[in-house]
């Protein structure tokens, strides 16, 4: 990195004992990972010992941000503003930079940076100390690998939506950098970062080969805000070519005080991607605590989800539906669950939460519905009552008299943070103008842990199977500020909140003395997970750089189900691949206004499906996900996946890229005990002991072996 970042780093570079002396290293080895810095701070050394890569490109470890009372914000600084002393001990180098300046102010900060090793993985703490009046440090850029030395078939994984893929790292980077013109400084890098908790699943990032890669972690279980920062930055012609990659934690340290982190980890690995999962899952050992999921969930093979009545108000289903056509068609497809949306009386996404307490009199109230919900139950039926977790409309009850003003969120300027939800009707206006405005609760205030309780309490007087609370799996753009100090400081923990929540409710049925009833929310967030007997995923995951593969094979016994299949668009291939990675199905036809009859082809390859789910339920839906591990496909083109209960397996084939494709699967210790098959194809024996497979385009087979 060649920027006007780093052009500054012709400042003071002090070893201990107070000499310039540039050409300084420090280094610590533990005989998996070397890593080495140079007296000016440059990380010169971050290597695999066992590949001999060395990733470090010699660019600096660390930017500081920090805020003046006068509306100065972001104000960069570097180890060009500041003196930079360097010690090493037998297993630590440490960074202490002081002295700084800027823009010849003299700044009263001090930042301690340590390095340290432990069986490979490469530990970046960071202490930071503000004595600076009327200032607040808000953001640390730490570590920072820039220039980051890697070969051009890397490929950058994230845990987006579960993972995503993007190969030519640098041109994606580039790309999406450069894309909104006006919103960025593009012209002194490109950026392609993403936020933990957002859209990510995961506190990771990497950069991953066939057989090697580096890995990025935050190991922070306060699961505070951090940013995986994935940057390019112009090499000396000017072009943007060197990546640098990073995390980035937002201190919010104001004048007296002391913030500290030890939580970020950088770890050049051996193997393949999979090693990317077993670094963030030991981890993840250390608070993951998921109590026993009702069999019924874990047998679910997913849901019908409806809207009976709109947030314009259109009734799209009625109660006689849901014993009626409702129920005959999940029948049909072997779906025997309903997450059933907008079943109060003035309908989806209006006068929450009061709203959930009032249903239609003109259809027989409480009393038909509870009726209803029984005589669905019968033969099997699961009932998935729908609440919103955190919206609370401006129009209801409970915010206009209530406590819902007093426990919603608030920006930076003390206003309320809104939320709008526009669904188009048949006409025009009320999609495009007339929308539905909410504020969003905050999951640490009694007075709504009380009416998330309350809206349990109703789920179980309604005689559900499930209580859901939607929106509870992710964290909002914005957050909760507090704004009673010198500066306004954001909540950084939203989704430790929403964990807390959700095991609060969990816990909170768990005492009313009904086990099998299960507990729901939207989005995959892992440590709200733990707290869940099911998420409501976001995509189908079959995108082209869509990689669920990651989250499936690091967090295997979450129930996830899919999404965005709303019609016949690509029907077999993306419900082959729910089945392929083990995703439950989320029916939602027409944005859950109609039935899968709607969607010949989709209901066609869900029901042969459903029906191989059923003659193998224990390794198909309560087998451990395993991957590509386990068995070896000669032929990549063929997709294949594998699943394992006590010791037998089922291997998923399919295949949507060629007329026909063939490949040999061979399994050791175990013996192979049939197949089953859908659309055109064989399975034979090979003459080589393995099984041979043909699959047409969109075909599906489905191997099993016991042990």
């Amino acid at each position: 990195m060649k920027s006007t970042v780093c052009a500054t780093l012709i400042g003071l570079c002090l070893i201990a004992n107070g000499q310039l002396r540039g050409e300084e290293r420090f280094s610590i080895s533990d005989g998996k990972t070397e890593a080495a810095v140079d007296a000016g701070g440059r990380l010169v050394t971050l290597k695999n010992l066992e590949t001999g890569r060395n990733f470090a490109g010699g660019e600096p470890l660390w930017r500081l941000y920090y805020d003046k009372k006068d509306g100065q914000l972001e104000n960069e600084l570097t180890s060009g503003d500041c003196s930079v002393q360097v010690a090493k001990s037998d297993n630590a180098i440490v960074l202490r930079c002081d002295g700084f300046v800027d823009r010849r102010t003299p700044l009263n900060f001090q930042l301690e940076l340590t390095i340290t090793l432990e069986g490979g993985l490469v530990r970046f703490a960071s202490e930071v100390r503000n004595n600076q009046p009327h200032t607040i440090i808000r953001e640390l850029q730490y570590p920072l690998i820039g220039d980051v030395q890697f070969p051009d078939d890397f490929t950058l994984l994230t845990t987006h939506h579960g993972g995503q893929l993007w190969p030519n790292v640098k041109n994606y980077v580039n790309a999406v950098g450069n894309r909104t013109s006006y919103a960025a400084p593009a012209q002194f890098f490109r950026d392609a970062s993403l936020r933990y908790p957002g859209a990510t699943a995961s506190n990771c990032f990497a950069l991953i080969g066939e057989n090697e890669g580096l890995y990025f972690g935050s190991h922070d279980d306060t699961f505070q805000h951090t940013v995986h920062g994935v940057r390019v930055y112009p090499d000396e012609e000017g072009d943007f070519n060197e990546l640098e990659g990073g995390l980035y934690k937002y201190p919010n340290c104001v004048s007296g005080a002391r913030w500290y982190c030890d939580a970020n980890v950088v770890v050049p690995y051996s193997g393949s991607w999979h090693e990317t999962s077993r670094i963030y899952r030991k981890w993840a050992d250390t608070w993951w605590h998921q109590r026993k999921i009702p069999d019924w969930i874990r047998l679910m093979k997913g849901w019908q989800r409806i809207i009976f009545i709109h947030q314009y108000g259109e009734h799209l289903f009625s109660i006689d539906d849901l014993n009626g056509k409702v129920k005959r068609t999940g029948q049909e497809i072997d779906l025997p669950a309903l997450m059933a949306f907008g079943w109060w009386k003035s309908g989806m996404d209006n006068g929450y939460p009061d709203s959930y307490f009032e249903t239609d009199e003109h259809q027989g109230g409480d009393a038909a519905w509870k009726k209803a919900i029984a005589d669905y139950q019968k033969d099997g039926g699961k009932f998935l009552i729908y609440f919103n977790g955190k919206l609370i409309d401006r129009t209801s009850p409970f915010y206009r008299t209530g406590a819902g003003a007093r426990v919603c969120y608030r920006d930076n300027t003390g206003g309320e943070y809104l939320e709008q939800y526009r669904f188009p009707a048949h006409g025009t206006f009320t999609g495009l103008l007339n929308a539905r405005s909410f504020v969003t609760a905050d999951l640490r205030e009694p007075a709504w842990k009380k009416m998330l309780l309350k809206m349990a309490d109703r789920g179980l007087e309604m005689g559900a199977d499930s209580v859901f609370y939607d929106q509870l799996g992710y964290a909002e753009a914005s957050t909760n500020w507090d704004v009673s100090g010198e500066f306004a400081i954001p909540n950084l923990c939203l989704i430790a909140d929403k964990a807390e929540a959700m095991r609060m409710l969990h816990d909170y049925l768990d005492t009313k003395g009904k086990p099998d009833v299960a507990i729901g929310t939207e989005h995959l967030t892992d440590v709200v997970a733990q707290h869940a007997d099911y998420i409501h995923g976001m995509t189908d995951g079959t995108g082209g750089r869509d990689f669920v593969d990651w989250v499936r094979f690091t967090f295997p016994e979450i129930v996830l189900t899919d999404r965005t299949m709303r019609d016949d668009t690509d029907a077999f291939r993306r419900v082959n691949h729910s089945l392929l990675k083990g995703l439950r199905n989320n029916v939602e036809i027409y944005r859950c206004r109609d039935l899968i009859d709607k969607a010949p082809n989709f209901k066609k390859r869900l029901t042969e499906i459903n029906a191989i789910r059923s003659k193998h339920p224990e390794l198909l839906l309560l087998g451990t996900y395993r991957d590509t591990l386990g068995f070896e496909n000669a032929n990549p083109a063929m997709l294949a996946r594998a699943f394992e209960y006590r010791g037998d397996m089922a291997i998923v084939l399919t295949q949507s890229t060629a007329p026909s494709v063939t490949t040999r699967i061979d399994v050791k210790d175990k013996k192979f005990d049939g197949f089953e098959l859908l659309g055109k194809g064989t399975v034979k024996e090979d003459p080589n002991g393995g099984r041979s497979v043909t699959l047409d385009r969109d075909a599906l087979a489905v191997l099993i072996y016991r042990r």
